[in-house]
């Protein structure tokens, strides 16, 4: 048996695991566009502040691949895939043939679309090879322009500011972090992050890129002309499907799987950012681009290449970070407004924010912003979807605890799973 894996992250990772967990003895083959042994992109930011090196990002090292049997094969692309011959081509027209085939091929930052945006200083927040190129850039900027209001570019922005640049973000919609938080939130986090020294506009969005072979500044789509050595687009990702064109792999927003992650080919598989899988409350198709779903669905994939069966329940959205010291997590359905109970808090002042979201008696979404000590409580909720109609009041107040909601959730696996600041899941024991 031959299982070969597209990418080389936190989804293919985890498939190995979820393979060697099987099958001690088949073939491993993970091809990667990078040249880099995998690592966590979630601390690029670090990298890009200079509190990490580029050791401290690694999450395996060759032993692990080596151990595990795997042949990696990286700076190579997948450009081809043919599912009747069961082969996968990659750079260099060298086609690999496969028993089990898993995409987990992430995705890669949008553009602008708008001229200019070739020019030498702008650049996607997406890889070590951004953060590395980023980090050079520095030591002759002084003046940094972050298109959208994401997490991707925010991050950006902070550990652009905390090297000591002048940052303006510039976001087309009414607040930052439109796609992760409620306004509320945004207006708490905006206000911050300005206090902070990140100068912060929104309603606008670039017209052109101006400089000769570099950024020297942007037009604005107001016509206003703006000064800056270095732009970072966060406009979001796409998932990295071009190679699948013509392969007959079904596609819509990503790869679409069932509830094993397999394809509409036998033996074909996706998980990670390019996976559409279904959302966990709504069971509604969708992406959610975490880290967190990436691991779940890399290991469950390599459990079913490997012939025994599981099935995945679908993602939950949650994001998490820190900005100067101010930490903020969103988890579920944070944005729904029909049909649906809000409870919320703020005190403004020391910035702090909490909003439940509640829908037929089940907790459904959760903003917290400045105390997010108790994060993993709402987590196993929302993922246990059981009944709090009569405990919802408690549930805002900070006092709440894990003896509160004990009895209601039957096990306590659901207990045993937050979210660090750093976006990271944590186990408890």
């Amino acid at each position: 048996m031959h299982y070969l894996i597209l990418g080389n992250c936190a989804a293919a990772l985890n498939a190995v695991e979820g393979i060697r967990s099987v099958d001690e003895e088949g073939e491993i083959t993970i091809i990667s566009k990078e040249p880099y042994l995998a690592y966590a992109r979630c601390l690029i930011t670090n990298y890009l502040l200079g509190t990490h090196e580029e050791k401290d990002l690694w999450l395996r090292d060759e032993e692990f691949y080596e151990n595990s049997g795997v042949n990696l094969v990286l700076g190579k692309s997948a450009v081809k895939v043919f599912p009747e011959e069961k082969k996968v081509e990659i750079e260099g027209g060298k086609r690999i043939s496969y028993d089990r085939l898993l995409i987990a091929t992430g995705s890669s930052p949008k553009k602008l679309g708008v001229e200019g945006e070739e020019k030498e200083g702008v650049f996607g927040f997406r890889t070590l090879d951004d953060a590395k190129k980023i980090r050079e850039r520095t030591k002759k900027a002084e003046k940094v322009l972050v298109f959208g209001g994401g997490l991707i570019g925010l991050k950006a922005g902070y550990a652009l500011k905390k090297k000591g640049l002048e940052v303006e973000v510039i976001v087309k919609s009414p607040c930052i972090l439109s796609r992760v938080v409620n306004p509320e939130a945004g207006k708490l986090i905006s206000r911050w992050l300005e206090e902070n020294g990140i100068k912060i506009r929104t309603g606008l969005g670039p017209e052109k890129i101006i400089g000769n072979k570099e950024v020297e500044g942007v037009i604005l789509d107001n016509g206003e002309k703006t000064k800056c050595e270095l732009i970072i687009v966060g406009k979001g990702v796409s998932p990295n499907l071009s190679f699948l064109e013509g392969s007959g792999i079904k596609t819509h927003w990503g790869v679409v799987v069932d509830d094993h992650l397999a394809t509409n080919f036998s033996g074909i598989y996706a998980a990670g950012d390019v996976a559409e899988t279904k959302d966990l409350i709504t069971g509604e198709p969708t992406i959610n681009a975490l880290w967190s779903a990436a691991q779940e669905q890399g290991w469950v994939a390599g459990i079913n290449m490997a012939g025994e069966e599981k099935v995945y329940p679908g993602s939950l959205s949650a994001n998490a970070t820190e900005f100067f010291g101010l930490p903020f997590i969103s988890m579920g359905r944070v944005r729904e407004k029909e049909n649906v109970e809000i409870k919320e808090k703020i005190d403004e002042e020391r910035f702090l924010y909490k909003r439940l979201i509640f829908k037929e008696g089940r907790l459904i979404g959760t903003v917290m912003v400045g105390n997010v000590a108790k994060a993993g409580i709402y987590m196993a909720l929302i993922r246990r979807k059981v009944n709090v109609e009569h405990i919802k009041d408690e549930l805002l107040e900070d006092w709440v605890d894990a003896g509160l909601v004990r009895g209601i959730i039957e096990g306590e696996e659901g207990f045993r799973e937050s979210i660090s600041p750093e976006g990271k899941i944590i186990k408890f024991a």
